[in-house]
């Protein structure tokens, strides 16, 4: 077994991270620079150097944590989304109600949605779809590492119970994991799932010119059952929805009509 692959199985077998979901020629790259900033010039003497020493076991994992977003971002929606508009999705759906994360990043706003449905649902009952353009970012998604920083917002209670601590960082449990689906979506030229109850694109119309943003308005309406529900973020209030066939419910969301 080569030297390198058989590190990424110490390193999953030491802090339950697997490397293989990482993109081979950029991490080796990446990790070669680090071992070798650190006075190491193989693979071998390098993890065994992580196992006893402790400083440098966290230097390395802070390599790989993420910085991107956060969990609960904006946590006021966020109880919006769960007094008010998850219970009335959920009363029409009942336990088909279809979830889509639009623009994923790392994962950290698939993930919170489990955790918020897993107040109405079993955890083995929920599906998420997370898709995101950029396919780097959704292969540090499926790692499920995560700053403390990204964990600001996240209610203690589900910090305890979601997450195990890595050094100095948390990893998100694989049971929460396993219930995201995800996949590469550019949202200007792919087709959009169907039938969605709950679509979430936030952060990501600000980006967009507006000639953009209505492509992309006409194509979420489309994506959505009857009376779906669209979350935005919060700079990027839809101004007279109704021109796209939706209607303001609450702040930042909006059902679908006609």
């Amino acid at each position: 077994m080569a030297k390198y692959e058989k590190f990424k199985e110490n390193i999953n077998s030491l802090i339950n991270i697997d490397l293989n979901f990482y993109k081979e020629k950029q991490m080796k790259r990446r990790i070669t620079s680090l071992m070798n900033r650190n006075g190491f010039n193989d693979f071998d003497n390098y993890f065994l150097a992580l196992k006893t020493d402790k400083v440098l076991l966290n230097q390395f994992i802070n390599y790989l944590t993420i910085n991107v977003s956060e969990f609960y971002r904006n946590p006021s929606q966020w109880r919006v989304l769960e007094e008010d508009i998850l219970p009335e999705l959920i009363a029409r759906s009942g336990k088909n109600l279809k979830v889509w994360s639009s623009a994923c990043s790392t994962g950290e706003e698939p993930y919170s949605l489990v955790m918020l449905l897993n107040k109405f649902y079993k955890l083995n009952e929920i599906k998420v779809l997370a898709t995101d353009i950029d396919e780097g970012a959704i292969e540090k998604a499926k790692i499920g590492l995560y700053s403390e920083k990204a964990l600001l917002n996240l209610p203690i209670e589900k910090k305890t119970k979601y997450f195990e601590k890595v050094g100095d960082s948390y990893r998100i449990k694989d049971e929460v994991i396993n219930r995201v689906e995800f996949k590469k979506l550019d949202l200007l030229k792919d087709p959009f799932p169907n039938n969605v109850d709950l679509a979430l694109c936030r952060n990501v119309m600000i980006y967009f010119t507006e000639e953009a943003k209505e492509i992309l308005y006409k194509k979420f309406h489309d994506s959505l059952s009857n009376k779906g529900i669209l979350f935005v973020g919060s700079t990027e209030q839809i101004i007279l929805p109704e021109r796209y066939n939706f209607r303001t419910v609450k702040t930042f969301f909006y059902t679908k009509i006609n």
